[in-house]
């Protein structure tokens, strides 16, 4: 260590490291909306350990896991972490973000100090009994989310990695840019692209839930850039004119539809007849956005409860539904008919391994993928780009924070 803190932006010489520094945290007693809950605090500075990387924070990007650990709910991660031995009473999040490579500890591999990187969002134990036993490491028992689950995420001026998360970071972009991208990118990618043989081919159609969002803005490129066919489900008129800029094919506003929900019980057939006519009703605008009476190959989901039994209905035969959370409500219900008699397939995804966060960080690189940042804020505004999340007031496309970057744009550092 080489003396007291450094204000926010305050960029010390190059492996010159504070005792301690600033970082935006959670305790318990603040559990509630986002904008109360984060304060800036002053915390020790992290000491990078065996495989693993101090790194400068510059920029982070702005995920809904933290608006659940500010809440305290669906997860108490502070109580979670404790119960498993952790002695912090605190939590600071931000599970992706760019910066510069501060320290290396003894056995790390693969980064220098100096290194300009992007920081991917998941850790596991590299000697764990199915990573040896050849388990992709995201299905590992020992994966968690870091930044979430774990401790010491990208909402402060230094965190500690793996060195396996430190990817070089795409030159031409912003420390801002390169922050927001590889979250929402690679999920949509491993979503896309990684549950063989349910990929996107030239000519396949692809219904994008939440196409304006973070995840859909990526979904939508990818799916493009692969030769496929996205539609994009949105809320407005506003997010269908972003989702058609961006290279949608079409759109659909789900507010012309009001079926969304658990499906109603089998035998009530009033019930059900009015949600199966609402349900082909939306399935139509598919075809006439396709121009002829075909069904998606892959609907991408993260919406859940309100959504899932629509997506399995209009989803093509032998398609697959794939899904990566359930942002409105974990309670899904599946007509079990449409799995079995059309052979459909309801696949869960999370996150991303690292060959399909190098995938698609090199397709960011090429420029084939655009990170759609829509929004940074400031340090201080880290509760209040939560809270924007959390009341679904966000504009399209992903957001960041500033950390050590004091303007934007800045990419000029040693290295």
């Amino acid at each position: 260590m080489n003396g007291k803190r450094r204000d926010i932006g305050e960029i010390p010489e190059l492996g010159e490291i504070p005792e301690e520094m600033y970082a935006s945290v959670i305790r318990p007693e603040r559990f509630g909306e986002p904008r109360e809950a984060f304060r800036t605090e002053v915390v020790p500075t992290p000491v990078a350990g065996r495989g693993e990387v101090l790194v400068m924070v510059m920029a982070a990007g702005i995920n809904y896991n933290n608006v659940w650990a500010a809440l305290g709910a669906p997860l108490d991660v502070i109580a979670a972490r404790r119960r498993q031995g952790a002695t912090e009473d605190y939590h600071i999040g931000g599970s992706e973000g760019s910066g510069v490579v501060w320290a290396v500890g003894e056995g790390a591999s693969g980064v220098a100090v100096g290194d300009h990187v992007v920081l991917t969002g998941c850790q596991w134990d590299e000697h764990a009994q199915d990573i040896r036993l050849g388990a992709d490491p995201m299905t590992s028992q020992s994966q968690k989310v870091w930044g979430y689950e774990l401790n010491g995420g990208s909402f402060a001026q230094f965190t500690v990695v793996k060195d396996y998360q430190c990817l070089p970071k795409p030159p031409h972009l912003t420390w801002e840019e390169a922050a927001c991208y590889l979250l929402t990118g690679a999920t949509a990618y491993r979503q896309l692209c990684g549950w063989h043989p349910h990929v996107v081919n030239p000519g396949d159609p692809v219904l994008i839930w939440g196409g304006a969002g973070g995840l859909g803005s990526m979904a939508i490129q990818i799916t493009r850039q692969r030769g496929g066919i996205p539609i994009a489900v949105v809320s407005s008129d506003d997010r269908a004119d972003y989702c058609l800029k961006l290279g949608a094919e079409g759109v659909i506003n789900r507010n012309d539809f009001d079926h969304w929900g658990r499906l109603p019980d089998i035998d009530d057939h009033e019930a059900s007849a009015a949600w199966t006519k609402q349900a082909r009703g939306f399935g139509k605008r598919i075809w006439e956005i396709l121009g002829t009476r075909a069904s998606p190959k892959i609907v991408l989901e993260h919406s859940g409860e309100a959504t899932i039994p629509t997506s399995l209905l209009v989803c093509d035969t032998a398609g697959m539904v794939v899904i990566c959370g359930g942002t409105s409500g974990y309670n899904g219900d599946v007509d079990l008919r449409h799995l079995w008699m059309r052979q459909k397939r309801l696949q869960g995804s999370h996150f991303a391994n690292l060959q399909q966060c190098r995938d698609i960080t090199t397709l960011v690189a090429a420029g084939s993928i655009d990170p759609c940042l829509s929004r940074v804020d400031s340090f201080e505004d880290i509760g209040e780009s939560h809270q924007v999340l959390y009341e679904n007031n966000q504009p399209p496309g992903n957001l960041a924070v500033l950390v050590n970057s004091p303007e934007r744009g800045l990419v000029s550092l040693p290295g």
